[in-house]
């Protein structure tokens, strides 16, 4: 490939000068080509791997330069000589006669660099090629990773870093290379080659730690090995990428989530790293983002567009707390350096006026923001003040002004004895709030944090919850958004809502707003609107406890958005199908259980407690297991701190019980010590009437437990357990996501090896293997794209059967790798028809069952089976077929839907069936006139199951017919069937006696068919005395009188036969000439004279039957002559009688064999039967598959592919 010029300061340095002229200097580097170069060779291979050279990929290159000059420069490289070769020749014809027309040195080198860039340019601009933002350095980088790992261009390289990998107790010096889905190590030393690939998506673990020989590695876990690497130069960057690249593997597991790379990123600046990539400046821009939305509650969307240090004047305090400002599209944020100290949302949808301010020394490049609420913001210290300011501008033109207002939050005005308490409260939320402001843009500080602490007033309660969740500023974006989604819900019905309907009543049964239908009405338009919002959810049990309290405090629409906030970013996956986030929390909480109470860590484990408590806590908020006026502060604090309150609180509840958990024998008796003690967590403060608690009812009898103030209660979780840092949670979150996302994986797997084990002949083990090979051409398809979009191959919610499924281009790929049937030029249309075949549904995607259940019977079917699935998939209508074979299309179709197509009186015209009724289930409200065809009574079932139990002998006479047409795809499928066999010869001969006596025998039943234009109950009856007389003639011949089988038939048999009926047998013979028998035939001198045909002869010889060539057995040449000539005679004479028919129109309409007789056919040939009979080992099959997919193919690995060609 040209390159753009490079200057070279040492030309031979490692390189052998190959050719030589004035201008310009092909070089091969020492090492490769002829001989390796030695140990020279050697030297300088680890050298271009240690140094991460391009000479490794690109081992030729032609220099430029001037006579009289010293400098070089490279113009060209290339990975093989036929490459660089062309380059050569190239300058050589184009450029050397009109450089030496230049006088000047310089406009020599001047107009070679533009000549070369031009081509460059010029290529780029044919092929389509876009100017990305990555360098040169990466781009060679990108090279060199798909050529040694034999990745396709979709797969996209992220970043790639230098480090050793630990093989056993010798460290391998080399290359980790990290891209979107995998990861891989090149290390070349002294002719010791290692490669490793594993998938993220693979990955069970992964942790940096220290060893005592090292102070820091990486190790990589999968479920089969560890891989442990080290010597890194940024340890810490390497990590927090190999991270998020896993927990996107992890991600599309989980929910089908592809990977889309953000184009609206900045342009890459001059002083960027070498190898920065676009795809490495996208993810560190994503990792920030979402730091920035959790830190600040905002929503899923949006995107931070850059921060600065600065300080912020405080009012309420007279200080300038140093921090740092965020901009993002649609908010300003402020943070203190101190964490706790003061933070600051601002989002613009509120900002009035932005100004620079004077400068000071005590105040440099101050910038003032005003809000809609006459609150004022002074910030300073600002770097870039005049930048920041534009940006600002930029975002405030695009947003626009919303419909939304926020309400002032006013508290009640009722001073009696009983809420004096709850007025108190009032009156010091009011006092902070003329202090530090009201609203989104109020200064947040450690005194919001304590009134948090001590309670939320009632009245304010829900407003509070919608200013700290975030959700405030989801509902002032989307006006009207809730309203259509309810509108849009009415009346719909699916598997949400039905859990819904089923749950509405035992939400919060005990409370007044729910024992009426107003309360249940606005519960249930809730959740169904949410299910609408997010079917990936939809709706899981738990929502409804909460969503209920939700509604207790705020509107209909503000409960909306506050659930939307608990889902989507505050406990993430907490409610989807597996509630994967509960289990990934409940991990959480067993590392921090065995970090802050160890002692009472084991015993919890013992008992198997922490897994039984953590998810009924966690789900619920603690709703479900403590008094309602109790949990509703917890709730509280979860809203302002995140789910770190959630941690504390479980571990206080833990704390406190400790003595009486370490006497408990099992975990019934601990379960009963904790449910006492939350039972007894109450709210003094409450001006609520008493609720009865649900849970309070399934404890003992025994004496109640002490009375325990829910403040007190979470003062000292804060106290003890305060400690804990959201980035900790996150950190600790992403190890156990990989665990339980792992589990989940391994656990779906045994249950389809569970189920379908006793149904196939395979082993647990070979339906394992097979499940991991599955599951990774449809993860395959995922990465580097398909014909279909993977959310429809991947759902989730459905059974584990049918949570994978492959399209027809992935079972292509396995079915080359792993079927028996799978040689010759006809794989891709046997593959079709296989597909066709097992795909019952039509929904061009078949399930690991239907997958499984065909390659079971091609590998451990009996002779019978396996003959029953040929000749099926080969019935089988075409999809496109119109209207040329309405019999046998309709008798097809009957068969293979026969279980949802209705039944149909004999005596009905079969074409005008065949018009009506394609195979497909049709639904028609008509009433009138249309009478009832399909009841899916009791009688049916019975009817479908007694079909089951029917003996195969039964079934064989309900397959249709095989149609002229059809019985050539047979034929040619056959042929192509043995072409790698060892008895290939001996197969070929055997296949051409029985296609033969197919067709004697398909032409013989003519004789006693009637014309297609019959009623049915006649053709019927033809048809048993067609099949009758047919049997009784292959009885006849099968005793010695075989058709043209054997070496003695006379060229006057043939004559015989041919004169019968070779004019309907050339329709047969000019398709079957398609048969490419040469490409895969024995070139031995025992051939048939099948073989012997070229493909010249083939086509000039139009005359010649390819009848009489399937049929001519071992003949001698001379004997092929004959019957070739008696051939030509005799379809002279027929087309003597009529003109010839086209060769569209020549296939004869009422010739056809039936299965018995296909069957009976192929046992008359041993080698057949042999064939046939033949069992496989299907893990050899398997195993090569690996090997295909780790090796060459530039489709990827199965599960943890280690390419290691470790020499020694």
């Amino acid at each position: 490939m040209w390159v753009h010029p490079d200057e070279v300061l040492l030309a031979n340095a490692l390189w052998f000068t190959e050719r030589a002229n004035p201008y310009f200097i092909l070089q091969r580097r020492k090492g490769h080509g002829e001989g390796g170069g030695g140990l020279a060779g050697l030297l300088v291979g680890t050298l271009d791997v240690v140094l991460d050279s391009s000479a490794r990929v690109a081992p030729y290159r032609i220099l430029y330069q001037t006579p009289d000059s010293l400098v070089y420069w490279a113009i060209a490289c290339g990975g093989s000589r036929k490459e660089i070769t062309e380059h050569w020749e190239w300058l050589e014809q184009n450029l050397l006669q009109t450089l030496s027309i230049f006088e000047n040195e310089n406009d020599i080198t001047t107009f070679v660099k533009g000549k070369v860039q031009g081509i460059i340019a010029e290529y780029n601009k044919n092929h389509d090629i876009k100017d990305d933002d990555d360098t040169d350095k990466f781009k060679e980088a990108t090279v060199r990773f798909r050529k040694l790992f034999g990745m396709p261009e979709e797969e996209k390289l992220v970043n790639y870093y230098s480090c050793s990998y630990w093989k056993g107790k010798v460290p391998r010096q080399g290359w980790l290379y990290l891209s979107i889905n995998h990861l891989c190590f090149y290390s070349f030393l002294l002719g010791k080659e290692a490669k490793l690939v594993i998938r993220w998506a693979d990955i069970t673990q992964l942790e940096k730690n220290a060893t005592l020989l090292l102070p820091e590695i990486i190790k990589v876990s999968t479920r089969s090995s560890e891989h442990i690497f080290s010597v890194f130069l940024n340890i810490s960057e390497t990590f927090k990428l190999m991270e998020q690249l896993a927990n996107i593997a992890m991600r599309q597991l989980l929910d089908n989530e592809g990977f889309e790379q953000d184009r609206s990123l900045p342009k890459l600046k001059r002083k960027s790293p070498k190898k920065v990539s676009a795809l490495k400046r996208d993810l560190d821009a994503r990792a920030k983002s979402e730091r920035y939305r959790a830190l600040f509650r905002l929503p899923k969307d949006e995107k931070l567009d850059g921060h600065t240090d600065c300080t912020l004047w405080t009012p309420f305090n007279k200080m300038h707390i140093v921090g740092q400002m965020f901009v993002s599209t649609n908010y300003i944020c402020f943070t203190s350096k101190e964490e706790t100290l003061c933070s600051l949302i601002i989002p613009l949808r509120e900002v009035t006026i932005v100004e620079k301010a004077d400068s000071s020394s005590v105040l440099p490049s101050p910038l003032s923001i005003s809000t809609k609420n006459r609150m004022t913001f002074l910030f300073a210290n600002l770097k870039d003040r005049d930048f920041l300011v534009q940006r600002i501008s930029d975002f405030l033109q695009q947003t626009t002004s919303k419909m939304y207002f926020e309400r002032e939050i006013i508290g009640s005005f009722s001073s009696s004895d009983d809420e004096a308490k709850e007025f108190l409260k009032e009156q010091a939320w009011k006092n902070h709030f003329a202090e530090y402001g009201q609203g989104v843009c109020m200064y947040r500080t450690e005194k919001t944090k304590e009134l948090v602490l001590k309670g939320i007033p009632e009245n304010m309660r829900g407003e509070l919850w919608l200013l700290f969740s975030g959700a405030v500023n989801e509902m002032a974006t989307h006006p009207g958004y809730y309203e259509d989604l309810v509108e849009k819900s009415m009346g719909k019905y699916n598997l949400a809502t039905e859990e819904i309907e089923r749950d509405l009543h035992r939400s919060l049964p005990e409370h007044p707003a729910f024992q009426n239908e107003m309360g249940i009405a606005a519960l249930r338009r809730v959740l169904t609107a949410y299910a609408f919002r997010n079917p990936n959810i939809g709706y899981c049990q738990a929502m409804n406890i909460v969503t209920s309290v939700l509604l207790l405090y705020a509107k209909e629409e503000e409960a909306f958005w506050l659930l939307v906030a608990l889902c989507e970013r505050m406990l993430p996956d907490y409610y989807n199908t597996r509630v994967v986030g509960a289990l990934v929390d409940q991990g959480v909480f067993e590392e921090l259980a065995r970090e802050n109470v160890p002692q009472l860590y084991d015993c919890m484990q013992d008992l198997g407690v922490i897994s039984t408590i953590s998810l009924s806590w966690f789900l619920t908020l603690f709703l479900s297991v403590m008094p309602f006026e109790s949990a509703v502060v917890v709730v509280d604090c979860f809203f302002y701190d995140g789910i770190k309150v959630i941690f504390q609180l479980a571990l206080s509840v833990l704390d406190a019980n400790i003595d009486k958990l370490l006497n408990c024998k099992d975990d019934g008796e601990a379960m009963t010590v904790l449910g006492r003690y939350l039972d007894s967590v109450t709210n003094k403060d409450s001006t609520l009437p008493p609720i009865p608690h649900l849970h309070s009812l399934l404890t003992d009898n025994g004496e109640p437990h002490p009375e325990v103030d829910i403040f007190k209660l979470v003062q000292s979780s804060y106290e003890k357990f305060g400690c804990i840092r959201a980035d900790v949670i996150e950190q600790m979150r992403f190890r156990q996501r990989l665990r339980v996302i792992q589990t989940i994986e391994d656990t779906t797997k045994r249950n389809v090896v569970r189920t379908i084990v006793t149904e196939t002949a395979f082993t647990t083990d070979e339906l394992e293997e097979l499940y991991v090979l599955f599951k990774t051409e449809h993860l395959t398809s995922c990465y580097w794209g398909g014909n279909s979009n993977p959310m429809d191959r991947h759902d989730p919610s459905l059974p584990y059967l049918e949570q994978y499924r492959i399209d027809f281009e992935q079972f292509k790929g396995l079915f080359c790798l792993l079927f028996p049937w799978s040689c010759g030029t006809h794989s891709d249309s046997l593959a079709k028809r296989f597909f066709r075949l097992l795909d019952q549904n039509g929904d061009s995607f078949i399930n690991f069952r239907e997958f499984v259940t065909g390659l079971s019977v091609l590998c451990h079917g009996d002779l019978t089976e396996k003959l029953k699935l040929l000749y099926k998939m080969h019935v089988l209508p075409e999809p496109n077929l119109e209207h040329d074979e309405p019999d046998s299309a309709f008798e097809a179709t009957q068969y293979f839907f026969e279980d949802l197509t209705p039944e149909h009186s004999l005596g009905q015209d079969s074409r005008n069936k065949s018009d009506k009724d394609d195979g497909f289930v049709s639904v028609t409200f008509k009433t009138e006139k249309i009478k009832k065809t399909h009841t899916p009574d009791y009688r049916t079932y019975l009817k479908l199951w007694k079909q089951e139990t029917n003996t195969k002998i039964e079934n064989m006479k309900d397959l249709p017919r095989l149609n002229q047409e059809q019985f050539i795809e047979l034929c040619k499928t056959l042929y192509n069937m043995f072409s790698e066999d060892p008895n290939e010869q001996e197969l070929y001969h055997a296949t051409a006696t029985v296609t033969s006596l197919l067709l004697e025998i398909g032409e013989v039943g003519k004789l006693f068919c009637s014309p297609s234009d019959k009623e049915d109950g006649d053709i019927l009856k033809d048809n048993c005395l067609c099949q009758s007389e047919q049997t009784s003639l292959f009885h006849q011949t099968s005793h010695g009188e075989q058709f043209l089988s054997g070496p003695n038939s006379a060229g006057n048999d043939e004559s015989t036969l041919c004169g019968s009926s070779v004019g309907d047998e050339q329709a047969v013979c000019s398709q079957m000439e398609d048969i490419k028998l040469e490409d895969s035939s024995p070139k031995d001198h025992g051939m048939s004279s099948a073989m012997l045909i070229s493909d010249d002869e083939t086509k000039d010889d139009t005359s010649m039957s390819s009848y009489s060539v399937l049929s001519a057995g071992s003949h001698d040449m001379d004997e092929k002559l004959q019957c070739e000539d008696i051939a030509e005679d005799t379809v002279l004479v027929r087309n003597n009688l009529g003109p010839t028919l086209p060769h569209s129109t020549s296939i004869d309409k009422d010739w056809a064999i039936t299965f018995e007789q296909f069957l009976a056919s192929v046992l008359t040939e041993q080698a057949l039967v042999v064939y046939f009979e033949k069992p496989v080992i299907i893990m050899s099959r398997i195993t090569n598959a690996k090997n295909v997919r780790k090796g060459g193919r530039q489709v990827m690995s199965a599960s943890d592919y280690e390419i290691s060609s470790l020499s020694g």
